[in-house]
């Protein structure tokens, strides 16, 4: 388990190997990134700067409590309010680089398959396709937000769960997304992905958390998104080979 955990976190590293070979196409995958960057930094700034006056707002119940108790537990649900608006922030910004600069990462998915050979046919979806997944995965990304918002209001455990929570379900979220396209090339159902994502768990999860501590780090998202799409096609390809598409076949036969 802890094994598979890591070899998610080398794809991801494996993704950046991607400059050697294709720098120029990589560089424009920058592109995309720093225009979703730009219009998420608009938005996060002054959301950073009105953390006290938002955790007064939803704690009233702390007003009589002492000191130092109540700005202890205002100080940890700030914490939990920034990491809640960054999950959604890391789906949004996902979900925007996507739909900008789906020619860029076509681009790059394209050229990562044909490295490793065997590249499929289609196209692996276009922009309406990306645009489409990006709202699913905006709505995902909001329900993560309130759900880790919730668990942070718990008193003295909440700050810490709702921060490992949401880098772990964000993680997972930004995996599933971006090895959508691999899948849709290969026409996979829902229930064919659902098997693959279950014979890689671990994996998947150490290349989205490895994707989503990167995301937070100031500028991280942007130098990472064109490696990001670079590794999870070599994450989807590795998946297609533990779990091979006959085993997914055996396990969801279609109509006679």
């Amino acid at each position: 388990m802890i094994g598979e955990f890591f070899e998610g976190v080398r794809t991801l590293l494996r993704g950046f190997g991607t400059w050697r070979r294709r720098p120029g196409l990589m560089a424009l995958g920058l592109v995309p990134a720093l225009i979703a960057a730009a219009l998420l930094i608009a938005v996060l700034v002054p959301l950073a700067l009105s953390l006290g006056l938002i955790s007064d707002a939803i704690t009233p119940f702390a007003d009589r409590w002492l000191e130092p108790w109540r700005s202890l537990f205002r100080g940890a649900v700030s914490l939990v309010v920034l990491v809640a608006a960054l999950a959604l922030a890391s789906a949004v910004f996902s979900a925007l680089a996507l739909a900008i600069g789906d020619p860029f990462y076509q681009r790059i998915w394209h050229a990562v398959e044909k490295d490793l050979g065997d590249a499929p046919d289609s196209e692996g979806g276009g922009f309406w396709t990306a645009l489409g997944e990006g709202i699913r995965l905006v709505l995902l990304g909001l329900l993560v937000a309130i759900v880790v918002l919730l668990i942070g209001l718990i008193p003295l455990v909440g700050g810490v769960l709702g921060a490992v929570l949401g880098v772990t379900l964000s993680g997972r979220l930004l995996a599933r997304e971006l090895t959508g396209r691999s899948f849709d090339a290969r026409d996979l159902s829902p229930a064919d992905r659902a098997t693959l994502f279950r014979g890689s768990r671990a994996r998947v999860l150490g290349f989205g958390v490895a994707t989503q501590l990167c995301f937070l780090i100031p500028g991280g998202a942007v130098a990472v998104m064109p490696a990001a799409v670079a590794g999870s096609t070599l994450l989807a390809r590795s998946m297609l080979q533990r779990t091979p598409l006959t085993a997914i076949a055996a396990e969801h036969p279609g109509p006679a």
